[in-house]
C-alpha cells in the first residue's frame, strides 16, 4: 500500500498539467501544487517540525488548508484540523490531547486562539503576514521527497462529543487512502472529475474529497465557507461533476431561490452521508439533478465506510450494503458482543468488522472508549438498523435517539421521512418528549414550506403506512431545525427547549 505522500506524487507525474485545486479565479495545476507544497514541507522542517510530530489546524476549506494537509502527508506529519467554529475550551483540549507542537489557523479562528491558555506556548502559524501560511507556500525549495510510510500516522480527527469530550481518532495512511481509493470505485468517479470541496477539512468527508480527487487526477474546487449561490456559482465556473455533502446542504441548494436544474447540468453525480436523507428530499433532487448516480454512503471517523447504497431514490432510507472493504452484522440492542446476529427485519445495533482495510485501530489515549465500543474484533457502532428481506441496511437512528413510547420503540427518521413526503414541510426532526402517560411522546418538530397545520400533518401520517403507534402526538413549528456546523441535526437541543418556535406552538392529543 503506498503512502499519501508517493500517491500525491503520482498523481503529479501522471497528470502534471490538469487543474488540481482552484478557489474562486484561481486554478491550479499539479505540477504548481507540488512546487508551493513543497515549499511548504520544507518550511515546515524549518520551524522545527519532524516525522511523527503533531500539527493542530483551525481553518476554512481554503487552497492554503488542502495544501497543508498535503504537506503533512508528505513530510510525515500528523495533521489534526479541529472546527474553524471551536471555541477557546474546545481548542486547548485538542492541543493538550494530541500533544501538539504548532498551531496553524486563519482568522476565522482567531478569537479562539487569542483566549487559549495552551496556544501562547506553541508555535502559532496565521494565514497571512510574513511568516504565515501564505508566505510559506510562497517560498522556494526542492520537490519535496516522502517521508512517511503506510503504517505511519496521517491524520487524527476528532469526534464530536456529546457526552464527554471530543474524542481523537488516529489513523495511518494505509487506512486514509484505502478508505479514498473506495470511495473512487464506489461513486464510479473517472479520471479528471471535479468536486466541490466545501465539505469541512477537519470532516472525514471533507478528507475523502481531497484525497480521492488526487487518486484520480481530478480537481478539489475550495469553497471556504458554506453559502448556496457561492456554491452554485463554483459549480458553474469549473463545472463540477460530482457532489459530496450531507442532506442539510442538498437541502440548502435545492430550496434556494438561486438554484435551477441548468446551473447545476455539469453534476452527474451524487453522493451524501452524514445523516438520513428524507424520502422527500431524495425525490426532490432526483427530479432536479437526474443523476447518473446517487449514492447514500453510510460510515463514521473510526471506519470510513460502512456500507454503499449506489440507487439511494430507488429504494429510500436504503444504506444499501457493506462496502468493499467492510463486513457488517446486527445485533441485539445491549449486546456484549458481536456472536448473535438479529434476524431479517429484527432492530438492533450495527456493528461493523474491524479487519477491514479502511478502520482505525482504537481512541488516542482512551482505553475505556475503546472497551465499550471494540470488542472482539467488532466496532459498536452506537447506531440502530435492521437488515430486510433482500438484505439491505436500514439505519433507524443512534441508539440514544430511540424513542420508547409506550413501550413501544419509534425511529425518528422513519417517522421524518414519512412527514417529510408533505409539500408543505421544509424540514422536520422528531424526538421524544418526557410524558407522564407514555414515558416519552413523539414530537415533530417542524419548519413549515406553506400552510400547514398539526391536523393537517396528523392526517398524512394517518393516510402513510407509518404505524399508528409511530405517529406524532405532538407537533411544534419552529424557525429553523438546529444542526450542526457540518449539518448533523441536533436532537438534544430540541429535547433542552434550545430552539425558536414560532409565535404559536400547538399540539395535538
Amino acid at each position: 500500500m503506498l503512502d499519501l505522500g508517493t500517491s500525491f506524487l503520482a498523481s503529479v507525474e501522471r497528470d502534471p498539467d490538469a487543474m488540481a485545486i482552484a478557489e474562486g479565479d484561481q486554478t491550479i495545476t499539479y505540477i504548481d501544487w507540488y512546487r508551493r507544497i513543497s515549499a511548504l514541507v520544507d518550511g515546515l522542517g524549518q520551524i522545527g517540525l519532524r516525522k511523527g510530530d503533531t500539527l493542530v489546524t483551525a481553518m476554512q476549506n481554503r487552497w492554503e488548508n488542502a495544501s497543508l494537509h498535503w504537506a503533512c502527508q508528505l513530510a510525515g506529519i500528523v495533521i489534526t484540523p479541529v472546527n474553524w467554529r471551536v471555541t477557546a475550551d474546545e481548542l486547548d483540549h485538542s492541543l493538550r490531547d494530541s500533544s501538539t507542537r504548532v498551531l496553524v489557523h486563519d482568522n476565522a479562528a482567531s478569537d479562539a486562539v487569542a483566549g487559549s491558555v495552551l496556544a501562547h506556548g506553541l508555535k502559532v502559524i496565521p494565514l497571512g503576514g510574513d511568516q504565515g501560511l501564505a508566505a510559506l507556500l510562497a517560498g522556494h525549495a526542492p520537490d519535496a521527497v516522502p517521508q512517511a510510510g503506510a503504517e505511519d500516522l496521517s491524520v487524527m480527527l476528532y469526534t464530536s462529543g456529546t457526552t464527554s469530550k471530543p474524542k481523537g481518532v488516529p489513523r495511518r495512511h494505509r487506512a486514509e487512502r484505502a478508505a479514498a481509493v473506495a470511495h473512487v470505485a464506489q461513486n464510479m468517479y473517472h479520471h479528471g472529475e471535479r468536486t466541490l470541496g466545501v465539505m469541512p477539512l477537519y470532516h472525514t468527508m471533507g478528507i475523502r474529497s481531497l484525497l480521492s480527487a488526487s487518486v484520480i487526477g481530478g480537481a478539489f474546487i475550495c469553497l471556504p465557507r458554506f453559502d448556496v449561490p457561492g456554491a452554485l456559482d463554483a459549480i458553474e465556473t469549473h463545472r463540477v461533476t460530482n457532489l459530496y455533502l450531507v442532506p442539510t446542504l442538498y437541502h440548502d441548494i435545492f430550496h434556494h431561490a438561486a438554484f435551477t436544474p441548468d446551473r447545476v447540468a455539469s453534476v452527474r453525480k451524487l453522493g451524501f452521508a452524514g445523516a438520513s436523507m428524507t424520502d422527500g428530499l431524495l425525490q426532490k433532487l432526483a427530479e432536479a439533478f437526474q443523476p447518473d448516480l446517487f449514492v447514500n454512503h453510510y460510515g463514521s471517523s473510526e471506519i470510513y465506510t460502512f456500507s454503499i447504497c449506489q440507487d439511494a431514490a430507488a429504494k429510500p432510507g436504503s444504506a444499501g450494503r457493506a462496502a468493499i472493504n467492510q463486513r457488517l452484522r446486527v445485533v441485539p440492542l445491549g449486546a456484549e458482543d458481536a456472536s448473535e446476529i438479529c434476524a431479517p427485519g429484527e432492530e438492533g445495533e450495527i456493528v461493523a468488522s474491524m479487519q477491514g482495510d479502511e478502520a482505525f485501530e482504537g481512541y488516542w489515549n482512551r482505553p475505556e472508549a475503546d472497551r465499550k465500543a471494540i470488542r472482539d474484533g467488532w466496532y459498536f457502532t452506537g447506531d440502530c438498523g435492521h437488515f430486510d428481506k433482500d438484505g439491505d441496511l436500514f439505519v433507524t437512528g443512534r441508539a440514544d435517539d430511540m424513542i420508547i413510547s409506550g413501550g413501544e420503540n419509534v425511529s425518528p427518521v422513519e417517522v421524518e421521512s414519512c412527514l417529510s413526503l408533505h409539500p408543505a414541510v421544509a424540514e422536520v426532526a422528531v424526538v421524544g418528549l418526557p410524558d407522564a402517560r407514555w414515558g416519552k411522546v413523539v414530537t415533530a418538530f417542524v419548519k413549515r414550506a406553506g400552510d400547514v397545520t398539526e391536523d393537517d400533518l396528523d392526517a398524512h401520517c394517518r393516510s402513510s403506512d407509518l404505524s399508528n403507534f409511530r405517529r406524532p402526538r405532538r407537533y411544534v413549528f419552529v424557525r429553523e431545525i438546529p444542526k450542526s456546523p457540518v449539518g448533523k441535526l441536533l436532537r438534544r437541543l430540541l429535547v433542552a427547549g434550545e430552539y425558536e418556535a414560532e409565535p404559536a406552538e400547538t399540539t395535538t392529543a
